[in-house]
Order: structure tokens, then C-alpha cells, then sequence
């Protein structure tokens, strides 16, 4: 046999193990893992994907949800924003201060200030953070509201610092949807094309689940006394879904029901006829913030403003002048709903 003849022989299996190798992998069913955990101290967070390659990821998310802590929790001592709260001012070492920074001067602008991370000496003050439950007077509330606005917060591509002191930021409100985009994006990273990532009710999903479907995401029933009942669910497609409401965290004061929403505006908790608000959009760090910008503003300002943005979809229960039960949901989502289970 020639050399020629040799090269040709060894070119053709070559190509053939090629073949073989690639019709494997392009043919070898992908294993469904599913993970749980726990992070932010005491939320639960659960993710399911698909891979091929039958990796499983725990590690690895557990990992960057440690660092995602020592970044933004309130309950790390030495995190990035408690030094914030403490000091005044901090230089980032992760990179996820600076994009919640980012994200949240956006949603607050857009939202003509409703969404506002620096709102946390009102909740706390009015009983819903660390603080005991009492009712505020306007002179007491006019005070606390000198130390509430996001345009008193400035920063830089590397550190963060207060125009006055007294301001402290929470991230509560966006710091669950940004998570999970942590996570998504770094399963999408490894190749992962199916997945869905849930940490405290808010979720991410992206392809089709293990049944081979677009992924199918449940509404609460607006109700403290029926928690975990489904009201209605939606099919989600490579987007991030959040919810906000008031009936689960509320406090009686002399006599009362106050909503643990609170206007960042007039700095009173706001009982208003939106029961919850889903939010749709491309990131659930997005989703997470106009939710509860949605709460806040009420019912009529939230349709104008999801309308006003094509990248944002909403599903609303609200009670109408009746008490009935009813129903909002923007035009694109219409048709993406399982109608009322």
C-alpha cells in the first residue's frame, strides 16, 4: 500500500470518527437536573435546566451567590452596601453594585420616582423593616423624608458615596430579580439553552422544560388567607417575571391595615386597589423593580407606564369601586395566560 493510499485510508476515518463523535452529541439526550438552596439568609431559591454534557452547576451558582451577598445583602456586616449604609461611601469589588446602581436610576426616572431603593428609613420607620410598628405623624414623616431620594445617591464606574448622610440604600426590591439573572446568564453561558431560575417567587426562564414546553409560570391568588393557591399563570418565553402585592405583608396599626408599600412621595404606606402586580420583562431585575413601582403608583399610572414601554408586559388584580375582583393585562400578554385555573 502506497503512501498516498495510507493518507486517504486514514483521512476517511478520521472524518468517519469526526461523524460519529458529533451525530453522538447532537443525538445524546440532555439530563434534567433540578437545584435547590437557599441564599439572602432565609430564601429559597429553585432552578431547573437541561444539559447534554450532564453537568451539575450547584457549586458553581452557590458561589457566585455568595459573592452576589457579600455585594448587596444588608445582612452581611461587611458587604458593599452595609459599608455604604455605615460609611458613606464604598469602592466596588463585584460587579453587581455598580449595575443595580445602573439599573435602578433608570427604573427610577421612568417611573417618575416611585420605584426608590433609599425608601428604606419609611419602611423601617413605619414598622415593615427592622423598626417596631407605630404610627407616624406628618412632622415625623417630613423629617424621614429628607433622607429619601435616589438623585442623593451618586457614583461612579468604581465607587458609590451619599450627598448627605443619613441616606442608606435597600436593594430588596430589585436584588432578587438581579440574582437570578445572575444565574440564567451564566447557565446560558455554558451552553445551557433550557432552564428556569425562581428565587423567592421571581423567575427567569428561558427555552422549553422537560416536557418539551415553553415554560409555564403561576400568578398567586391575591389573598393572605389562601397563600400559595394560583390565581392564573403565564406562558413565559426567554423573559423575566416578577411579582408584587400587598396582602401578604401588612400590619394593623390603631386599628387599621398598613400596607407595607410605601409612597417614597408623600412617605405614608399606600392601600391601594392594585392586590398585585406581574410584571414582564426581557431581565427579571427589571421585572422586579417596575413591579414594585406598579404597587406603589397604582393602578391607572401603572397602565400608562407599562403601555409606554414595548419592552414591558403586566397582568394586574386590582378590586374595582365594587370590592369585585378584577383584572388588567397589556395587550401583548393577551393570549399567554391559562385564563383563571
Amino acid at each position: 500500500m502506497d503512501k498516498n493510499m495510507r493518507s486517504r485510508i486514514y483521512l476517511l476515518v478520521l472524518v468517519i470518527a469526526i461523524f460519529v463523535v458529533w451525530n453522538y452529541r447532537k443525538n445524546k439526550a440532555a439530563s434534567s437536573f433540578y437545584l435547590q438552596g437557599v441564599t439572602m439568609g432565609v430564601i429559597p431559591y429553585n432552578i431547573k435546566y437541561q444539559d447534554k454534557e450532564q453537568r451539575d452547576f450547584q457549586k458553581q451558582i452557590d458561589s457566585l451567590l455568595v459573592d452576589f451577598n457579600q455585594a448587596l445583602s444588608t445582612y452581611v456586616p461587611n458587604s458593599e452596601i452595609s459599608v455604604f449604609n455605615k460609611e458613606g461611601k464604598v469602592r466596588f469589588d463585584f460587579p453587581y453594585f455598580p449595575e443595580v446602581l445602573n439599573a435602578s436610576k433608570e427604573v427610577y426616572e421612568k417611573s417618575d420616582g416611585y420605584f426608590d431603593p433609599t425608601v428604606g428609613p419609611l419602611v423601617d420607620a413605619w414598622g415593615f423593616g427592622d423598626g417596631k410598628s407605630f404610627s407616624l405623624d406628618s412632622a415625623q414623616v417630613d423629617s424621614i423624608l429628607e433622607y429619601v431620594g435616589f438623585e442623593k445617591v451618586n457614583f461612579s464606574e468604581s465607587e458609590v458615596w451619599k450627598s448627605i448622610d443619613g441616606i442608606k440604600l435597600n436593594f430588596s426590591a430589585i436584588a432578587k430579580g438581579q440574582a437570578i439573572d445572575v444565574v440564567a446568564e451564566y447557565l446560558i453561558k455554558q451552553g445551557i439553552d433550557n432552564l428556569m431560575v425562581e428565587i423567592g417567587g421571581e423567575v427567569r426562564a428561558k427555552g422549553k422544560n422537560e416536557e418539551g414546553e415553553i415554560w409555564t409560570i403561576g400568578i398567586e391568588i391575591p389573598d393572605e388567607n389562601r397563600v400559595g393557591g394560583l390565581f392564573d399563570a403565564i406562558i413565559l418565553e426567554n423573559h423575566g417575571m416578577a411579582t408584587s402585592g400587598n396582602y401578604r405583608n401588612f400590619k394593623i396599626i390603631e386599628g387599621k391595615k398598613v400596607a407595607h408599600t410605601i409612597d417614597p412621595k408623600s412617605g405614608y404606606p399606600k392601600m391601594v386597589t392594585l392586590l398585585s402586580a406581574t410584571v414582564i420583562a426581557p431581565t427579571c431585575m427589571y421585572a422586579d423593580a417596575y413591579a414594585t413601582a406598579c404597587m406603589a403608583m397604582g393602578l391607572e399610572k401603572a397602565k400608562a407606564m407599562i403601555l409606554n414601554d414595548p419592552s414591558l408586559d403586566c397582568y394586574f388584580i386590582y378590586a374595582d369601586e365594587n370590592g369585585n375582583t378584577q383584572t388588567y393585562i397589556s395587550p401583548n400578554l393577551k393570549g399567554k395566560t391559562t385564563n383563571n385555573l
